[in-house]
């Protein structure tokens, strides 16, 4: 367990290093942990705009099967993905589902999961591309994965889950 507690901490900044405005190479390591189905998953931070409670989905007909419906941020009209369908894993049901909102190309996105985690920041020495053993599907869908204490975190492409 030392590694994972390690691996919340973040690196010191270097006082020599100059300021920018951009996103320093520290942030693009920084994840929200989420639970699928047992699996714990990561996704960049940078692309989370809010985590919500269960919310109120409202059906949309005739979408696709990964698509559970729409529901209502502060006035906005918001996609919910069903993760468990997207990955190929068994759902009975998403209504007590928690909402990660991310934002992809100006839109957002809820994507229901069964629970989430905290911010991490995972060393990029632990960072692997996926193995081989990974289902297909889990595959297309994630950018590689951590080794943490025994436990794996896959970390979710939300360009590739949204391209639906």
């Amino acid at each position: 367990m030392a590694t994972l507690e390690l691996s919340r901490q973040r690196p010191a900044a270097s006082s020599t290093a100059p300021r920018s405005t951009a996103v320093s190479d520290d942030t693009r390591d920084v994840f929200v942990t989420l639970t699928l189905g047992g699996q714990l998953c990561g996704i960049p931070v940078l692309v989370v705009r809010d985590v919500l409670g269960p919310q109120m989905i409202t059906r949309i007909p005739l979408a696709p099967r990964e698509v559970a419906g729409s529901l209502n941020l502060r006035g906005r009209i918001v996609t919910a993905i069903d993760l468990h369908s997207r990955l190929g894993l068994d759902r009975s049901d998403w209504r007590n589902a928690m909402s990660v909102v991310v934002e992809h190309q100006g839109e957002l996105y809820s994507l229901l999961v069964d629970q989430v985690g905290e911010v991490l920041y995972l060393n990029p020495e632990l960072w692997e591309d996926n193995p081989p053993t990974l289902e297909a599907k889990w595959r297309a869908l994630s950018r590689g994965v951590f080794r943490l204490s025994g436990q794996l975190v896959v970390v979710l492409d939300v360009a590739a889950i949204l391209a639906i």
